[in-house]
């Protein structure tokens, strides 16, 4: 299986669809979005007409009939939104959503970033086609190292539940039940709460509800073959996870001594680097050989590490104002929404002093996440 990665925000698409096609961006590149977005909602159908359809497959039918019951317990566990999203679905022919582009300077973990209208500005490029994200990759080569990958899922923040609300897609729809509910979790918690131009505070408060769902799904929901089946699964990611958060600690340190020069830093970067893939081959003979960030691993640079970050950096912060909220959603959502009015920097702040020195992962102003 492979490391599971969302775009989450749909930031240009969301701009293109609602401020038009124009800006600094290019004219070219929001078209694709408006295009790209309008021929994935035109390929999906009410999940009903699929579960009634003769043709449909038995196991596609079983995993649309599992979403439909995740959806119902996000409304009714969750207190997330109940509206049109994730009722219909669309077999797209292709592995991935979209397309997400991102790029970091060489000695260090801070995104590039790309602003747009109404959604602010985030570090990455999205692009429902995978050769104009290979294209604008290659164009900001050089000086930045730069990452594409493959993101089965976006959200469009609520604004598209008038057309039909975002849909279920074959990209993601195979996942096992655990995965699949708390990507849903995740996906509908942007439409919750959303602060313009904070990647870091929006993914790491939609990770932290689709963990808390998950677990809650899973505890009450799952069979004991499913639960015994995802918790391997669950094991493999959280060793990965600390492994890379291990590494992204450890080159934050080396970037950001000011005792060292530009070179020793670039070979304290690749010794670290060496000692990640060798940390990783020793998971893999644990695993059993397993494989799924295989991809993850070769590729991985201070492009794909920060942009893994913002899934996490603030995901403590999070559950620390869970449980102070008396693990209520509805009192919780109010909190991110009274964070999400404030200026960054104070929302931010705040947020690092509800937990511990050391406990907060650390931040890269980044974004995506095994």
């Amino acid at each position: 299986m492979r490391m599971r990665r969302r775009a989450a925000l749909a930031a240009p698409i969301l701009a293109a669809l609602v401020a038009g096609c124009a800006g600094t961006t290019g004219v070219g590149y929001y078209w694709q979005s408006v295009t790209g977005h309008l021929r994935l909602m035109q390929a999906a159908r009410p999940v009903n007409d699929w579960l009634a359809d003769a043709h449909t497959p038995e196991q596609l039918r079983h995993k649309l009939a599992v979403a439909q019951r995740i959806r119902a317990f996000a409304v009714s566990e969750l207190a997330l939104p109940d509206n049109a999203s994730y009722h219909r679905y669309a077999d797209l022919h292709r592995r991935a959503a979209v397309y997400n582009v991102v790029a970091a300077p060489p000695l260090s973990l801070t995104l590039q970033t790309w602003c747009f209208p109404v959604a602010g500005c985030v570090g990455y490029r999205g692009y429902f086609d995978e050769a104009d994200a290979r294209r604008f990759a290659q164009s900001l080569s050089g000086d930045l190292e730069v990452s594409v990958y493959p993101v089965p899922a976006y959200s469009t923040l609520g604004w598209m539940n008038w057309a039909g609300g975002d849909p279920l897609l074959n990209t993601f729809i195979a996942y096992p039940e655990g995965e699949l509910a708390r990507l849903i979790f995740h996906e509908l918690s942007h439409q919750v709460a959303y602060a313009s131009g904070d990647t870091e505070f929006n993914e790491s408060f939609a990770t932290t509800v689709e963990r808390l769902g998950g677990t809650r799904w899973m505890a009450s929901q799952a069979s004991d073959a499913v639960r015994a089946e995802y918790a391997v699964f669950d094991q493999r990611r959280r060793s990965f996870r600390a492994l890379t958060l291990s590494v992204r600690q450890r080159l934050q340190a080396i970037y950001q001594d000011t005792t060292l020069d530009a070179d020793e830093k670039a070979r304290r970067k690749a010794a670290a680097m060496a000692e990640f893939r060798h940390r990783y081959q020793d998971l893999r003979h644990e695993w059993d050989g397993f494989s799924g960030y295989d991809r993850f691993v070769t590729q991985a640079n201070n492009a794909s590490f920060a942009a893994q970050a913002a899934y996490d950096g603030l995901v403590p912060a999070f559950e620390a104002l869970f449980e102070r909220g008396g693990r209520d959603f509805a009192r919780f959502y109010d909190a991110v929404h009274a964070l999400a009015a404030m200026p960054r920097e104070e929302r931010h702040a705040r947020l690092r002093r509800l937990v511990p020195d050391g406990t907060a992962v650390a931040s890269s102003g980044a974004h995506t996440r095994p």
